[in-house]
């Protein structure tokens, strides 16, 4: 009986996890280094990734973390692949239309304007976007990959499941965002965001932690993201 009681809190726990809106952000005293190894991680893993408008299962998991200091906000994937989609590219290619990735959208003031979107593909390729606007409220669509997040770092390692991925991004940069309203952390600040994972195996799945109801943007639901709270 004692064990049923066990493997049901477990099982409530999980779902939990998986349903929240919100994303817990663990503060660390580690040094962690970007280089794709996640073995001095010590933050927990959440997940896996959903189907990003249904909240299906997907055919190859996703995991993710996302951890911070006082002066950076850390996230780490870890990519079940067996087919992994891709090459060594230019920073700021468009890779979301080929290769398999990794994705992270913020949103400090969750308005859905000026917010930014990050991706990394298994090669260590990666592109920072700035979403200026994507509905006619503020004038329609409007995006700029010539923006660049300062000290950022990205770094994909192929393992023999798949690829496992560690993100750095300075408050610092993001800070300097006109109108995006981002200041810099404190334990208790809650921003909008997501994760996502594209992959283009046998069958090209597109992946979020959070999924959404709406289809209109694709990824971008900003009104649907979750709400990433930086905690001690």
């Amino acid at each position: 009986m004692k064990c049923i009681k066990i493997v049901t809190f477990l099982f409530l726990m999980c779902s939990i996890t998986v349903s929240s809106q919100n994303i817990p952000v663990y503060k660390t005293i580690d040094k962690i280094v970007i280089d794709g190894n996640l073995s001095d991680w010590k933050t927990p893993f959440i997940g896996p990734l959903v189907i990003h408008n249904s909240g299906n299962k997907a055919i190859q998991n996703t995991m993710v973390s996302l951890s911070w200091n006082d002066d950076n906000l850390f996230i780490a994937y870890n990519s079940v692949d067996s087919k992994i989609i891709g090459s060594n590219q230019q920073k700021d290619s468009p890779i979301f239309n080929t290769d398999d990735l990794v994705e992270i959208f913020v949103d400090a003031d969750g308005d859905g304007r000026n917010y930014v979107e990050i991706g990394v593909n298994a090669f260590s390729t990666n592109y920072d976007m700035l979403l200026k606007c994507i509905s006619t409220d503020c004038g329609g669509w409007k995006t700029s990959m010539a923006f660049d997040i300062e000290g950022l770092e990205a770094v994909s390692k192929i393992t023999t499941e798949g690829f496992s991925t560690e993100i750095k991004i300075p408050f610092s940069s993001l800070e300097k965002i006109q109108n995006g309203n981002f200041k810099r952390p404190i334990p208790g600040t809650k921003w909008k965001g997501n994760t996502f994972r594209i992959d283009y195996g046998n069958t090209t799945e597109y992946l979020a932690l959070q999924s959404y109801k709406s289809m209109k943007f694709g990824f971008h639901q900003p009104q649907e993201f979750a709400i990433f709270e930086f905690v001690e």
